[in-house]
């Protein structure tokens, strides 16, 4: 793409991260939009195709484009049943507990099963950042981590900090830890890495475009930072080259939203 279609596509793509256009709303004609955004109809179909090919928007017809919905707003066929019953939690008491881990024994009482004592790890909540550019490569750090002993290529991210929102300290990591401050980020998932007894919220964001404003000043944190094509993702996969699964998370959902 040009310079001209490259501002068209940003320019197409901030009306629908902006919410002037919502999802499923209708975009302006083919013909409406080359008048706006002052280009030719050959040229705006290539950047309506990318579009397209993004997930972004949705063609209906030759000139009829929707903002693509979310697939949260797409129904879910499966449903779970409705009758059944949580565990009774009676109390805890706390094991071990500094800044970093708390370990407590949870007093629980599953539906007809004796109640116990279970063990529950409590960690931090952290927030990451998946940034993506206009050449599709994902921002990375080449990092080495003491508990696997491994290299390994990982997402920015970090601690949420007591009254800050999860989405500032994802745009605060990225810009700490790689040198790099995003245009925006918007969350996409919000998930637990080990349901079963560890408790540490983990907040995955998106977003496109960053501009370069300097070294990293995070030195602890940082490594060897790179922009990643996200065609390399499988592969580094399969070579074990990805840590964390704030990680994988973080770039599964890019793959899947492609």
């Amino acid at each position: 793409m040009g310079p001209k279609t490259e501002r068209v596509y940003r320019e197409i793509l901030g009306w629908v991260e902006s919410g002037k256009y919502e999802p499923g709303a209708k975009l302006p004609s083919e013909r409406q939009m080359s008048e706006d955004l002052g280009i030719g109809r050959t040229a705006l179909r290539q950047v309506l195709t990318r579009l397209k090919v993004e997930n972004i928007i949705e063609a209906h017809d030759r000139s009829s484009y929707t903002v693509r919905a979310h697939e949260a707003d797409r129904g879910v066929v499966v449903e779970p049943p409705a009758d059944l019953e949580p565990w009774v939690i009676h109390g805890e008491r706390t094991v071990y507990d500094n800044r970093w881990v708390k370990l407590a024994l949870v007093d629980v009482e599953p539906p007809k099963v004796e109640r116990f004592e279970h063990h529950v790890v409590r960690l931090q909540h952290v927030a990451i950042a998946a940034v993506v550019d206009d050449q599709d490569r994902v921002l990375m750090l080449w990092r080495y981590r003491f508990v696997p002993q491994q290299w390994g290529w990982e997402l920015p991210g970090g601690i949420v900090d007591e009254g800050e929102e999860a989405c500032a300290t994802a745009l605060r990591e990225v810009e700490e830890e790689t040198g790099w401050r995003p245009d925006s980020l918007k969350h996409a998932v919000t998930y637990q890495p080990m349901v079963g007894m560890v408790d540490s919220p983990h907040e995955i964001f998106v977003g496109r475009g960053a501009r370069h404003v300097g070294d990293p000043t995070d030195v602890e944190e940082a490594g060897y930072v790179a922009w990643v094509p996200l065609a390399d993702v499988p592969a580094l996969m399969a070579r074990d080259q990805l840590m964390g699964s704030g990680t994988l998370v973080g770039l599964l959902h890019l793959l899947a939203q492609r």
